[in-house]
């Protein structure tokens, strides 16, 4: 055990918080986040590490009833399409409750910020990086607001030009995340995509090589703590 390692309880709250994270859409109507408790998620999310320390993350707080209704619009009419390019599965998809938009205490759209291109270190053979590290202050952003018993859901069903052009973002800004947030009936035990029978997720072991493309895993690893 490293010297610099939290103690014991500490390590397993972070875990616990790992594991007990759920992509939310079924929120408290007409609930609020105190404000304290607001600035520590965001100051989360900003902790985040990003390439080059570029910081390309922008958070959007959406307080207007009217847009707020504008962005679900643009939700629904994502939905829609993705229901017919789903072909066979396209009823059932419809049939899945796949926002929170309406309902959730706080809704911020997350975007990466212009100007990105004159940011080199990290990302001169992967641009992408920037994307990478607005999913890690997201990911922060989740991780904190299930500590605060709080539901997050990341909604990427948008057409990202509609939903820019909503808000007014240069067009070198991206948006990528409709994040609603929030108080929740409950934490279900299991994704919701599992529940709904959407999908399972797979097994630990089926995703770790050994030092080449589809090699067996190193022996002695388990998805457990």
């Amino acid at each position: 055990m490293s010297e610099h390692a939290f103690s014991a309880p500490e390590r397993r709250a972070v875990y616990r918080v790992i594991a007990e994270r759920r992509d939310m859409r079924r929120f408290v109507p007409n609930s609020e986040i105190p404000e304290d408790v607001l600035a520590r998620l965001l100051q989360a999310a900003h902790a985040a590490p990003s390439v080059g320390l570029m910081q390309p993350w922008r958070f959007i707080r959406i307080t207007n009833a009217d847009v707020r209704q504008r962005i679900h619009r643009i939700v629904d009419e994502e939905r829609f399409r993705i229901a017919e390019a789903l072909g066979p599965r396209g009823d059932e998809f419809l049939q899945l409750k796949v926002e929170g938009i309406l309902e959730c205490a706080e809704l911020f759209v997350v975007a990466l910020a212009d100007n990105r291109a004159t940011h080199v270190f990290g990302r001169r053979t992967l641009p992408q990086m920037d994307l990478a590290s607005v999913s890690c202050a997201l990911q922060n952003l989740w991780l904190a607001a299930r500590a605060e018993g709080l539901g997050m859901g990341w909604v990427s069903i948008f057409d990202p030009r509609a939903l820019a052009d909503t808000l007014g973002m240069p067009a070198d800004a991206e948006p990528v995340a409709i994040i609603c947030l929030g108080p929740v009936p409950a934490f279900p035990d299991r994704p919701a995509l599992e529940i709904d029978r959407w999908t399972v997720g797979r097994p630990l072991d089926e995703f770790v090589w050994e030092n080449s493309w589809h090699r067996s895993k190193p022996a002695g690893l388990s998805s457990g703590e």
